[in-house]
C-alpha cells in the first residue's frame, strides 16, 4: 500500500447483513447488501437463494477494504456461510467509540447514535428500524414484498456507512483502525467457537433452582445467620461483622456498602466470606434465565468489544459463564479428546506499569518472578533471602499495597483491605512511593499530560478524552488497563490467525480448546503469541504467562468457587433423584 487511506484500495466494500440468532446459537444469515464505494456497484442477495456460493460476492483480498458497523456481526455471517474473512477491515463502530470515548462516561454507540452525532439521523428511523428487526426476527416465511422491504432496510444501513465513513475516519489513524478491524475478525471467530459446557447438568441445575434455592441458603447461611427465609438482612450481617471485628466499607449514610464489587474485595481479605458472597451472587444472577447455551452445548454471547472506556470487552454478565458466579465455571467442560487451557499473563498490570514507566526497580521486581515478595525486599521490610514460604504475611501485605496502587486506593481503603490502621496503611503506600520513584514520576507526567492536552492514548491509539472534573484515580489507571486491552486484542488476533481455537478472552487471559494429541505444542504456541503481544505493547518488555489445563473428562475448576460447587451439586443430584 502506498498510503493508508481510501485511495490505497482498489475496491472498498460497504457491507451489511441481516440475520437471526437464537441465544447461544450461531447466526442464520437472511440477506446482505453491499456497495463498492468507487464504482457504486451494488449487490443485494437473499441468502436462502444462493446455495453453492462458497465465497463472498465481493472482493476480500489484499487490495480491497471491507467496511461495516460492528463488523464482527458481518463476519459471524461469513463464518456461518463458510466464507473466508476479508484481509483489510475498518469497523466504523470501533472508530466511533474511539472518537467519542470520554472520561465523562460512555455515550450510546449504535449506528443511529453515530448518525445522530453527526446530524445525519431522522426521528422516524428508530421506529422503523425496530419494526423491521421485529419482522426479521419472526424467522419467516416472508412474502415477496416483505423480502424486498427487508433488503431495502438492509440497504439503508449501507447508505449510512457511506455517510459516516468520511466523518468518522477524517481524523483517524488508519494503521490503528485497521488493527482494530483485524481484532473484530478474531472476535467473530471466538464467538463462533463458544465455550463447551456440560449443558445437561446446567439445564438440570437451572430447572431445579427454585426447589434447591431454600436448601442452598440454609446450607450456606448456617455459618453466618444473616438470612431470614430468602431475604438477606443487613442488620444481621452488621452484627456478624461486629462480632468478628471485620471493618466493612460504608456509604455516606453510614450503612454498609453491599455491592458485588465490595463483597468481592472483602472476600479476598476475609476468605471465610467467600461462600456468602457466592450465594448472594448466585441468588441475584439466577433469578432470570441462565447463561446463553446454543444447541451444540456451547456458551455463546456477544463479547461487546471496545465497549468499556478502557477499550476492554464488556459482555453481558448474565449471558457469559465467566460473568456469572465463580462456582458456575464448573459447568465448563472440554469435549472428548480435547482439553481446555486457561492461559493468563502473570501480574499483568504490574508488568505494564513497570514497562511503561521505565522504572528499573519495578521491572526487576517483575522479572524476579514474584513482584510482591521482591517489593518487600526492595523496601527492606524483609531480608534478601526471604521466600514466599518464610514470609507469607509480609508478601500478602505488600501484594495488597500493589493492588491498592493499581486501583488508586488511599490509605483508608487499604487499611480496610488489610485490617491495619490508616497510619500503617499510609506508611505502606509511602514505601511504594520511595521504592518506585520512577513509576510515581511517570504517573505525575501522565496526569499533567491529561490536564494539559485533555486526552490520553495507548500505544496503538485507543483514546480517552479527558473532561473537566475527571476522576484522577481512573486517569492514573487508564494506561495500564487500556494497554492491557491492547495486549489481549493482539494475542487474540495472533492466536485465531494461527488456527488456535480461542473460546473466550477473560480480562487478562484466554481460554483455548486444544486436541489432546497436540496439547503441548499448541499451549506453547499460544504462550508465544501472548509474549509477542506484550513485547509489542511494551516496547520489548516481555510478560510471563501461567497455564492451567483441564483435560476431558475434567471440569474447569476455580478454587474460589469450589466450596460453593461442592455445596450445590449434591443438592441438584438429590433433587433429580427425588423428581425421578
Amino acid at each position: 500500500m502506498k498510503s493508508l487511506s481510501i485511495d490505497a484500495f482498489k475496491q472498498v466494500w460497504l457491507v451489511d447483513f441481516e440475520y437471526i440468532a437464537a441465544p447461544g446459537g450461531r447466526p442464520v444469515p437472511v440477506c446482505l447488501v453491499a456497495r463498492e464505494l468507487h464504482s457504486q456497484r451494488k449487490i443485494k442477495l437473499w441468502l436462502d437463494q444462493v446455495e453453492g456460493l462458497n465465497e463472498p460476492p465481493y472482493d476480500i483480498g489484499e487490495d480491497s477494504l471491507f467496511i461495516a458497523y460492528y463488523a464482527s456481526a458481518e463476519f459471524s455471517c461469513h463464518l456461518a456461510l463458510g466464507w473466508a474473512l476479508p484481509v483489510n477491515v475498518i469497523d466504523l463502530f470501533a472508530e466511533y467509540r474511539n472518537l467519542t470515548n470520554s472520561s465523562a462516561g460512555k455515550c450510546p454507540s449504535g449506528l443511529l447514535d453515530a448518525k445522530n452525532h453527526f446530524g445525519l439521523g431522522h426521528s422516524v428511523e428508530a421506529v422503523e428500524k425496530a419494526r423491521m428487526r421485529d419482522l426479521i426476527l419472526t424467522g419467516g416465511p416472508w412474502t415477496t414484498e416483505e423480502q424486498q422491504a427487508i433488503l431495502d432496510y438492509c440497504e439503508t444501513d449501507v447508505v449510512a456507512l457511506e455517510q459516516l465513513l468520511p466523518r468518522i475516519m477524517d481524523t483517524a489513524d488508519w494503521k490503528h483502525a485497521l488493527l482494530r478491524g483485524r481484532y473484530m475478525k478474531a472476535v467473530a471467530c471466538i464467538e463462533h467457537n463458544g465455550i463447551p459446557v456440560d449443558a445437561p447438568l446446567l439445564a438440570r441445575t437451572l430447572e431445579c433452582w427454585p426447589q434447591i434455592r431454600a436448601q442452598l441458603i440454609a446450607a450456606v447461611d448456617v455459618d453466618y445467620g444473616v438470612y431470614e427465609g430468602s431475604v438477606f438482612k443487613k442488620d444481621r450481617f452488621a452484627q456478624y461483622l461486629a462480632e468478628r471485628g471485620i471493618i466493612w466499607p460504608t456509604l455516606a449514610s453510614g450503612s454498609l456498602e453491599l455491592t458485588q464489587e465490595v463483597f468481592k474485595e472483602m472476600a479476598k481479605r476475609h476468605p471465610g466470606l467467600a461462600p456468602l458472597r457466592a450465594l448472594r451472587s448466585s441468588l441475584s444472577k439466577l433469578k432470570s434465565a441462565g447463561p446463553s447455551i446454543g444447541p451444540d452445548d456451547r456458551n455463546r454471547y456477544m463479547l461487546s468489544p471496545f465497549s468499556s472506556i478502557t477499550g476492554r470487552n464488556q459482555p453481558s454478565s448474565r449471558a457469559a459463564l465467566f460473568g456469572n458466579a465463580t462456582w458456575m465455571r464448573g459447568f465448563i467442560k472440554a469435549p472428548p479428546g480435547y482439553a481446555l487451557v486457561y492461559i493468563d499473563w502473570s501480574q499483568q498490570e504490574f508488568g505494564i506499569a513497570a514497562a511503561l514507566s521505565g522504572d528499573l526497580k519495578m521491572q526487576a521486581a517483575y522479572s524476579s518472578g514474584d513482584p510482591y515478595l521482591e517489593f518487600a525486599k526492595q523496601a527492606k521490610s524483609i531480608p534478601p533471602e526471604a521466600t514466599k514460604a518464610t514470609h507469607p504475611n509480609a508478601r500478602a501485605l505488600f501484594k495488597e499495597c500493589v493492588l491498592a496502587v493499581q486501583y488508586g486506593m488511599g490509605a483508608e481503603s487499604l487499611a480496610q483491605r488489610t485490617g491495619q490502621t490508616a497510619a500503617q496503611a499510609q506508611n505502606l503506600l509511602d514505601l511504594h512511593r520511595r521504592t518506585y520513584k520512577g513509576f510515581w514520576g511517570w504517573i505525575e507526567d501522565v496526569l499533567d499530560y491529561a490536564a494539559l492536552y485533555s486526552k490520553l492514548e495507548t500505544v496503538f491509539g485507543w483514546r480517552l478524552q479527558v473532561k473537566p472534573k475527571a476522576n484522577w484515580r481512573s486517569l492514573q489507571n487508564f494506561l495500564m488497563q487500556a494497554n492491557g486491552a491492547e495486549m489481549l486484542r493482539l494475542a487474540c488476533i495472533y492466536g485465531t490467525e494461527a488456527g488456535i481455537k480461542i473460546c473466550a478472552p477473560v480480562h487478562d487471559a484466554v481460554l483455548i480448546e486444544v486436541p489432546l494429541n497436540s496439547l503441548e505444542e499448541t499451549v506453547e504456541q499460544m504462550q508465544q503469541h501472548m509474549a509477542r503481544a506484550s513485547e509489542l505493547v511494551l516496547s520489548g518488555f516481555t510478560l510471563r504467562s501461567d497455564v492451567e489445563v483441564f483435560s476431558y473428562p475434567e471440569r474447569y475448576a476455580d478454587p474460589r468457587g469450589q466450596l460453593m460447587w461442592d455445596t450445590v451439586l449434591p443438592l441438584v443430584t438429590a433433587q433429580g433423584e427425588q423428581d425421578d
